[in-house]
């Protein structure tokens, strides 16, 4: 079997070799149809000389086009075939043997596990990059600029900044203006990562006029995006739409499909920003959409949440939900895998994302009894307090932090007549109110938080003694979440006003519940009272 770049004899009428001219002429056409975007004849004309250098055995021309080729398959988001070319590229320049080609192939297949997400992949690559090809001022220049986009979405931001900056000394004394403008674009992405926005705007401005007089169409969509950010982060929201409608005009021109979901994801963050919020959902289901067909997890994980914060605002809090699972569920798988700091800071991020949703629907539950406005939001601090003093970690706090305010969401189908009647209920209205932690759950249905909030919603009610509802759990039995949501809530509820019962003082409200305080453990209770007294000095 022949190995790739070796010449082939020519078969049926066809038996003169192929001049290796033949396949240098093919490849300088490719470039130039690349240069010109005009991605599609380039593909054909790449494909092309790949073939006129395979039967010329013209190696070095092969292993050229095998990678270019790989690039922009990259940019079309055929990912797998781009790997296979990178493969082949790396393959024939280790036959011939050429290390600077070598390091070529190492560097463009870094750049395919950077964008799937696969940081470690990428950086061994890119390492390895650097030490077959280093010597070389142009190719170091590239390499040094991935490494600091690895360093970058690491989190470790100040070697991100220490390669940009090697990698722009290098593309100036080389005298690459295209390989400034990228240096620039990534400064200004560490720059807006640090939080300095006028520095992020000069290096942006100063990569998208390089960018323009290379024509660079990619790369003039990325800075175009890149300034969306910045603008939409500032309240621009304007500027912010127009940079991100010319972006996606110049994507539609190369067909970079997967880029185009940025474009997308900026108009609707604007739109929702400024109450359009039809358009908003209509320009974040497009982003996703894009970002899944492109494979881009990180990119589908941040829609997803821009979409939820949407819903939030109309009130559609259950999708809301659904939307940050999804999100987390792909943050997670990333957090997973490699070591991405700043994945964990998007996961910290989306953790207060979850937390307004669900505020904002707790709220909607309050509201709908007037005597019970701001409810939960009472019941959570003093619930949260109590569980960091009996030692519960951070999981469970933030169990009880959410599940707080979603504990009465089966109150939502109880008919405000009941919520709302003065007076004793009846057998069977007392009966419809006491099915609402049954409710709750039906109402949640099939979202699972990464939090176990569940137990909170239905086992509330539930007493150590065995006198609760819905299921009659006793002891040990009934989850310390739930106990000390269910205790913070009966104390809220006697000691501000009622439809059905006078408001108690504190210390009624206190003689009370201690002749019922076998209905929770005795670390719950003993907590309890001194949450309610001010003494939370103590430990679990």
């Amino acid at each position: 079997m022949q190995s790739l770049g070796e010449a082939r004899p020519a078969s049926g009428g066809d038996r003169t070799r192929v001049r290796p001219r033949v396949a240098v002429q093919r490849l300088s056409e490719a470039r130039a149809l690349e240069r010109e975007s005009r991605i599609l004849e380039a593909v054909a004309a790449y494909e092309a000389a790949i073939a006129a250098a395979d039967r010329a055995g013209a190696r070095e021309v092969l292993a050229i086009a095998l990678r270019r080729l790989a690039i922009l398959r990259h940019h079309r988001d055929e990912r797998e075939r781009a790997a296979e070319l990178c493969r082949r590229s790396f393959e024939v320049a280790m036959a011939i043997p050429n290390r600077i080609l070598a390091a070529e192939a190492l560097n463009t297949e870094g750049g395919l596990h950077l964008t799937a997400g696969a940081l470690e992949e990428a950086r061994d690559a890119f390492l390895k990059a650097l030490e077959f090809g280093g010597a070389r001022k142009l190719l170091r220049a590239r390499v040094e600029q991935n490494l600091g986009i690895v360093a970058n979405v690491q989190g470790r931001l100040y070697e991100a900044l220490t390669r940009y900056e090697r990698s722009l000394a290098a593309y100036k004394a080389a005298g690459n203006s295209h390989g400034c403008a990228i240096a620039y674009h990534n400064l200004g992405r560490v720059s807006a990562e640090r939080g300095m926005s006028d520095s992020a705007e000069t290096y942006y401005r100063e990569s998208l006029a390089r960018a323009e007089q290379s024509g660079d169409v990619y790369l003039i969509g990325q800075c175009l995006i890149s300034q969306a950010d910045l603008d939409f982060s500032r309240q621009r929201f304007e500027s912010a739409r127009q940079a991100a409608d010319h972006a996606l005009a110049f994507f539609g021109r190369i067909d970079a499909r997967g880029a185009q979901s940025g474009a997308h994801r900026v108009l609707g963050m604007v739109y929702r920003e400024t109450g359009r919020h039809e358009l908003a959902e209509t320009q974040l289901r497009a982003a996703i959409e894009l970002a899944v067909g492109a494979q881009s997890v990180i990119d589908e994980a941040d829609t997803s949440r821009e979409l939820a914060l949407l819903y939030q605002k109309m009130n559609r809090n259950r999708e809301a939900l659904l939307l940050l699972n999804t999100s987390y569920r792909l943050f997670r798988k990333l957090d997973a895998r490699i070591d991405m700091v700043n994945v964990r800071a998007k996961l910290t991020a989306l953790e207060a994302t979850y937390l307004t949703v669900v505020r904002n629907w707790g709220r909607a539950i309050d509201a709908r009894d007037s005597a019970s406005s701001r409810r939960s939001e009472r019941v959570a601090a003093h619930a949260l307090r109590a569980a960091r003093m009996l030692g519960l970690d951070e999981h469970d706090q933030t169990a009880i932090l959410l599940g707080t305010h979603l504990h009465d969401l089966g109150m939502m189908r109880v008919p405000q007549r009941i919520l709302r009647k003065p007076g004793p209920l009846n057998t069977e209205e007392a009966a419809q109110v006491r099915r609402h932690p049954v409710f709750g759950l039906e109402m949640l249905g099939s979202i699972e938080l990464p939090w176990d909030i569940k137990p909170i919603i239905r086992w509330h009610h539930e007493r150590y003694d065995g006198t609760g509802y819905p299921d009659r759990l006793s002891g040990d039995r009934i989850p310390i979440t739930a106990q000390i949501v269910g205790l913070f809530d009966a104390y809220d509820a006697m000691v501000h006003p009622r439809p059905y019962q006078e408001k108690q003082t504190h210390d009624q409200a206190i003689q009370n519940l201690c002749l019922l305080r076998k209905r929770w453990s005795e670390p719950v209770f003993e907590t309890f009272l001194r949450v309610v007294a001010g003494d939370d000095t103590g430990g679990g």
